[in-house]
């Protein structure tokens, strides 16, 4: 009797936002894993996007799906403005396609200006409010991995980083070209890549859906974990027969 050969796991390749590492990524790296071999970049060790990029692209295989979380979407958009071809899926986790705002710049410039002479603590409970829902500061689970992150991530990546942030171009013109299934989520309560920009992503990316998350800040994947792993299991087998 003829059995059906199973699928090969695909690989996805996971990009961190500003100050997060693996552990943002562990829920959907254990619940994905039977489907997905899934890497994480190490995003901490260069000062712009391009170099970055340049990085993953060292180490993935020939062709990978690709997933970023706000910093991480900023280095999605570099990937396929440099290697296209390579990239058979995107998920764009809040973040935006669009440079900072003057005032964005400013805030940024001020907390890296503040790190660079020795002022940098991690992340603070105050500033934890501003990057997940109010709910959820005060979760061991959620706030308590955010900021054990801040710390092992450290203040020469997270200087690294934000040079990487401020001299990122604008992504918004080359949306339209991607032609890859796409999937784009966000928090309802994401303060600092708010809805809109997810909106404004999914609305000139051909085919993408947008997901908009409930109860929900700016990292959905720590604060949402089983919606946001069962959304990319969806996502990971669009245009695929199974």
């Amino acid at each position: 009797m003829m059995h059906p050969t199973p699928h090969a796991r695909q690989p996805l390749c996971l990009l961190p936002g500003l100050l997060c590492d693996r552990a943002l990524w562990a829920h959907q790296i254990e619940n994905l894993s039977d489907i997905a071999d899934c890497t994480v970049a190490d995003l901490t060790r260069a000062d712009s996007m391009g170099a970055l990029a340049e990085a993953v692209l060292a180490h993935a295989p020939d062709r990978f799906a690709l997933a970023g979380l706000s910093m991480g979407g900023y280095v999605a958009f570099e990937i396929l403005r440099r290697a296209p071809e390579r990239v058979t899926r995107l998920c764009l986790v809040d973040t935006s396609a669009r440079p900072d705002t003057l005032e964005q710049r400013q805030r940024r410039e001020a907390m890296l200006k503040l790190a660079r002479i020795g002022k940098f603590r991690g992340m603070s409970p105050r500033l934890l409010s501003t990057q997940v829902h109010p709910d959820h500061v005060a979760v061991p689970e959620i706030g308590g991995v955010v900021l054990a992150m801040t710390e092992r991530v450290g203040r020469d990546a997270f200087c690294r980083q934000q040079a990487a942030i401020l001299s990122r171009p604008d992504s918004r013109p080359g949306l339209d070209a991607i032609s890859v299934p796409t999937l784009v989520i966000v928090g309802a309560d994401d303060a600092q890549t708010t809805p809109d920009r997810s909106h404004e992503i999914a609305e000139r990316v051909p085919g993408a859906a947008l997901h908009i998350l409930p109860r929900c800040g700016h990292l959905a994947p720590l604060e949402q974990p089983e919606r946001v792993t069962a959304l990319m299991r969806e996502w990971l087998g669009a245009g695929t027969t199974r």
